[in-house]
């Protein structure tokens, strides 16, 4: 059997199988899972049909016979009157063929439209909560921006034990697995901690060392240091707000934003800048503040706006709002980098 490297597409066997060529009967096979939330196009159908070249082999995943990729060339054969078509069968899980149908479907032959990869996202964020948005975007064919907005709005999945092989020792599993099928912490500040008081103990020791004894990469060690090196709290202020460690007393101005939920966060960083007297005595920081608070309303008032949403519209609203949140994703990337100029 040949393996088929997923271009360091993470999955459980960090590989995808397909077997040789062959020939199988059309009516053993079962329609797509597919990402196509359209279905097949009958003009795209047609045009296959009709061309004499030979059709590359569909893709059928071998436990249910659904066709994995190749649903408009087994309705050519249909149409043709063939009994037979070439596939090539994958070995694996339901849900990793339905990742290979979406990568096959954005890499080749009729392109998905703009709302399916969206939708195919977060399917396969829900499938592999634990794939990095870089990687989830490259399966579906998006910015890994518009994934990290995708994601914000799916429930956190129940812990899940440490990978097999990690160093966990019990721990909840907060790891995110890269395009190169290595797991990374999803919340660093616990390790920069740790970095901290070892680099304190030991100003001597190697980048490498306190990587390996905090859990953290030998650059964000570095980092450490040069913070350490200006006076600075290990931690960064937008990995304090992504992501918070636990309840610790710290006598600083974002204890209660770090500490609060998700949605008394925002309210607690709108009122801070609220009180900003440069933001609020010009034209354009009042503007951003009216942005802002339209963006802060509690869970239950938004409870109440998507509820009274009428179905025709749930969808265009959908996409709206993912554009929008892609939007203040680039704003906060772009306010970052400002901050960071700064420093």
């Amino acid at each position: 059997m040949e393996v088929v490297e997923a271009g360091h597409q993470p999955d459980t066997a960090h590989a995808l199988r397909l077997g040789p060529a062959c020939r199988a009967p059309v009516a053993a096979l079962r329609p797509a899972d597919s990402p196509r939330t359209t279905g097949e196009d009958p003009e795209h159908v047609r045009l296959l049909a009709e061309s004499e070249d030979e059709l590359p082999p569909i893709i059928v995943h071998r436990g249910t016979m659904r066709v994995v990729d190749g649903m408009h060339r087994l309705k050519a054969a249909v149409l043709r009157g063939d009994r037979e078509i070439t596939v090539r069968f994958f070995e694996g899980s339901p849900d990793e063929a339905f990742v290979l149908a979406v990568r096959s479907n954005t890499g080749h032959g009729l392109p998905l439209s703009a709302a399916d990869r969206r939708a195919a996202a977060v399917r396969i964020l829900e499938s592999h909560p634990q794939w990095s948005d870089r990687a989830v975007a490259t399966a579906a064919g998006l910015a890994a921006r518009t994934v990290a907005a995708l994601r914000s709005r799916i429930p956190a999945p129940a812990p899940a034990p440490a990978p097999h092989g990690g160093t966990d020792t019990g721990a909840p599993w907060q790891h995110r697995v890269g395009r190169d099928g290595r797991a990374r912490p999803l919340d660093s500040s616990e390790g920069r901690r740790l970095a901290g008081r070892l680099i304190t103990d030991a100003p001597d020791a190697s980048l490498r060392t306190i990587a390996q004894q905090a859990g953290i990469s030998p650059g964000t060690v570095r980092d450490v240091r040069d913070r350490l090196r200006r006076g600075e709290d290990p931690v960064p202020l937008r990995v304090l707000t992504a992501a918070p460690p636990p309840e610790r007393a710290r006598d600083d101005a974002h204890t209660v934003v770090r500490l609060a939920p998700p949605g008394e966060r925002r309210t607690a960083l709108a009122d801070s800048l609220h009180r900003d007297p440069s933001l609020r005595l010009s034209e354009t920081g009042r503007l951003l503040l009216r942005m802002l608070q339209v963006r802060t309303l509690p869970p239950a008032q938004w409870e109440r706006i998507i509820s009274t949403v009428p179905a025709h519209s749930t969808g265009m609203l959908s996409a709206a709002a993912a554009e929008c949140a892609e939007a203040w994703q680039q704003f906060a990337a772009r306010m970052e980098r400002r901050r960071c100029a700064g420093e």
